[in-house]
């Protein structure tokens, strides 16, 4: 017999009945009655009952055993009385009644609680997230993380896509984030970086010939965290193709994308479904205008409307605070608030409007309320629309679609002010009226980025998002632009994209420039000059001289992948060793000072610190 175990916690069944088995885990939860000690054994499968009887030698022991100590146990295996079958348990029908029972290594006590999993503080958890992982929930949560993972790599390799592995080692780039530097014992006073993804290299592969290359790569960026964001290092789904366009990236990654989240859409009996149809594509600008957000949920069918030409003549609505507003080049975005008069009282509208005060900064949320009078007329008593002319707030009421008992919001300011506001005006009003679809993932790409945006604290016109994109158009558009002035720049769009599933980015892509002439003009158009790009560039710019094919890819992170799959709203619960809020690993005591003597060895005197 094997020194540990014949079988696992979750293998044994009724067919089992009568086999001589040796298990071994954790002793998860044990139950104290007059007549026996029942113990249920848990290991990385499953949990089994144990049965330790008060004439067996090993009785104390077994009574005194502490939870989350290491048990090996022998016996021959028995059915259940029917009435004591569990049928939460795969094990249920059966339990082990102990022959011997020996404790490999005694637990002390417990820091937290393994069983029943009560909430507890995050340092605690972090500090021993061995303990942490050993609860349920996370525990599955991670093996959904490795089989999700599994999924992927075998979905893009049937696709036609060949794994690379690219250096982690490299040169400090300015893509955005801070780097993380590593000192160079061989070359004192010059750092490597860690890579803030393998950007440039995997372009650089479509430069060497490689075609369709992917990589569960790791990403590092010193920056702070988020709940959808881990601080220092995340996973990504590197992809780059050759000889594509931006349709044939869409083509290949959505597949796998949909083959993902079909495959563990049921997980753990959630029930959730992916619709058959392709993913919506969605403009960047019209996503703006409907949903105020580049991140669309679509289960929210709430659709902002610019009714901004309704309020600027304060004449026809008796109301001078938006035309004020418009005057000084504002917009007036309205939030429809369906059947929220009906089904609502004034405290859910003056409630929204705290919210947008308190939670977003933002002076405040205009309201009304929506009822047709006794002539049939709908009408509004709340002072947005209370004084609007007859026939104005028909116009008004046609072009938003709203009708009796209906609700609206108003968010009102500059242009991107006003549209933050109402983007997650609109998420809030979805939640509180109940209208978000359930168990459901819906995908969409956001294409037709901008190429450029006007910077308000430099003055200057600059690149929006990603400089190495391919503007759509090419050379001409980006000459012809030049030519009609700082307008039209800002009008040029680029082939780049994002796919964004229930309101979550789940990646950035683009259709590469891989031409140093469009490259140049595209910087040149930026206020950045050839100096600067050969500079901080020139490495990939040299290679792009040789002959560089049309390239393009994506991203998708996969912790958020596995997040939305596993339904958590915090990276960390996806995540096997996570750091805290303030980038610090309590459970290994990172970051750390360092002896002298490494020090010395990299020819590093440490500054004294600055003060802040």
């Amino acid at each position: 017999m094997h020194s540990y175990r014949t079988h696992t916690c979750g293998e044994l069944r009724k067919s089992d009945v009568g086999a001589t088995v040796k298990l071994s885990g954790w002793l998860h939860r044990r139950r104290e009655h007059p007549n026996a000690i029942f113990i249920d054994l848990r290991d990385h499968y499953g949990v089994t009952q144990i049965v330790v009887y008060p004439n067996a030698p090993f009785f104390e022991d077994a009574k005194r055993a502490s939870a989350e100590s290491v048990l090996t146990v022998v016996g021959k295996l028995i059915a259940r009385d029917e009435d004591q079958v569990n049928p939460e348990l795969p094990t249920g029908e059966v339990e082990l009644p102990a022959d011997e029972f020996i404790i490999e290594s005694a637990a002390q006590k417990l820091p937290l609680p393994v069983f029943g999993e009560p909430d507890y503080p995050e340092d605690v958890r972090l500090k021993h997230r061995y303990l942490d992982l050993r609860r349920e929930s996370l525990h599955k949560n991670m093996v959904l993380r490795s089989q999700v993972i599994s999924s992927i790599r075998q979905r893009m390799i049937g696709q036609g896509f060949t794994e690379y592995q690219t250096p982690i080692l490299t040169a400090s780039s300015p893509e955005g984030a801070r780097d993380f530097l590593v000192p160079s014992r061989l070359h004192p006073g010059e750092f490597y970086a860690l890579p803030q993804a393998p950007q440039q290299f995997k372009q650089l592969l479509m430069v060497s010939g490689f075609d369709r290359y992917f990589q569960i790569a790791p990403c590092f960026r010193d920056e702070d965290a988020r709940a959808d964001r881990s601080p220092g290092e995340f996973y990504q789904l590197d992809i780059e193709m050759s000889f594509v366009t931006q349709e044939d990236v869409f083509q290949a990654i959505e597949p796998v994308m949909r083959g993902v989240f079909e495959e563990f859409a049921d997980w753990e009996g959630k029930g959730r479904t992916v619709p058959e149809e392709a993913f919506a594509r969605i403009p960047y600008a019209e996503a703006m205008a409907k949903y105020g957000s580049d991140k669309p949920d679509l289960r929210n069918p709430i659709e902002l409307k610019d009714v901004t030409e309704f309020f600027a003549d304060d004449s026809k609505t008796g109301f001078g605070i938006f035309a004020k507003i418009i005057k000084g080049g504002g917009k007036v975005i309205a939030i429809p608030a369906p059947k929220a008069t009906e089904t609502q009282s004034r405290k859910f509208f003056d409630e929204l409007d705290k919210w947008a005060k308190k939670e977003m900064q933002a002076p405040g949320l205009g309201y009304a309320r929506l009822k047709a009078g006794e002539a049939g007329a709908v009408a509004s008593q709340d002072p947005v629309l209370k004084n609007f002319e007859a026939g104005h707030l028909a116009a008004f009421l046609e072009a938003t679609g709203l009708q009796d008992g209906d609700g609206v919001f108003f968010s009102a300011g500059k242009k991107g002010d006003a549209y933050k506001l109402a983007g997650a005006a609109r998420l809030k009003v979805g939640e509180e009226l109940d209208l978000v679809e359930k168990d459901i993932f819906r995908f969409c790409w956001i294409v037709d980025f901008p190429m450029y945006e006007y910077d308000e604290d430099n003055k200057k016109v600059d690149f929006s998002h990603n400089p190495f994109s391919m503007p759509q158009g090419g050379l001409e558009a980006l000459e012809a632009a030049q030519a009609e002035g700082e307008d039209a720049i800002l009008d040029l769009k680029a082939f780049q994209y994002d796919i964004v599933c229930n309101g979550i980015e789940l990646s950035s892509g683009a259709i590469r420039n891989h031409r140093p002439d469009i490259m140049l003009k595209a910087f040149e158009l930026a206020g950045y000059g050839p100096e600067v790009v050969e500079e901080e560039f020139g490495g990939m710019l040299n290679a792009f001289r040789y002959g560089a094919p049309p390239h393009g890819g994506i991203a998708p992170g996969v912790d958020r992948i596995v997040m939305l799959l596993a339904d958590v709203e915090n990276l960390r619960d996806v995540t096997l060793f996570p750091m805290n809020q303030q980038a610090r690993d309590l459970m290994m005591g990172a970051p750390s000072p360092v002896e002298d003597k490494q020090l010395k060895e990299l020819n590093i005197r440490m500054a004294p610190m600055a003060k802040s």
